[in-house]
């Protein structure tokens, strides 16, 4: 049941990635450009999903455990440091560029378009890079 409604929960947000235009980096992209053909439809999308999302917290916080077993699994870091900065940077710079977000790529695999598979091979790239560098780093630092 767990992998049903995981399955079901990522077809209703790719539907809902595909009818707020989400998928199109054309329209991200005017998202963020405010000095020329700013279009603010997807500040209105993203809006909708907070609210959604908060009515949604309530309801789920309101439960002593998930719906499908086990515990919820909430991050208890607090503190804002260089790699929380610069990760948050890189993902901006990379959307406003690409047009793309992961979130978004994601569903747009379906498109077939190249644009998107090389988007996405950029982040696993990234990724292993970033991982990469994390294990360099923590094996050179003496214990």
């Amino acid at each position: 049941m767990k992998l049903i409604f995981a399955g079901l929960t990522g077809l209703v947000f790719g539907i809902g990635i595909a009818l707020s235009g989400m998928m199109n980096p054309a329209k991200v992209l005017n998202f963020f450009d405010i000095a020329g053909t700013w279009d603010p439809s997807l500040a209105f999308v993203m809006g909708g999903a907070l609210v959604v999302t908060g009515i949604g917290y309530r309801a789920v916080w309101r439960r002593a455990h998930p719906l499908f077993g086990g515990t919820f699994q909430v991050p208890n870091a607090t503190n804002i440091d260089p790699n929380l900065v610069g990760g948050s940077a890189l993902f901006g710079i990379g959307w406003g560029i690409a047009g793309f977000c992961p979130g978004a790529a994601i569903p747009a695999l379906g498109t077939g378009r190249w644009e998107v598979v090389l988007f996405i091979a950029a982040v696993v790239v990234g990724l292993a890079l970033r991982r990469l560098m994390t294990r360099m780093t923590t094996a050179a630092v003496p214990q």
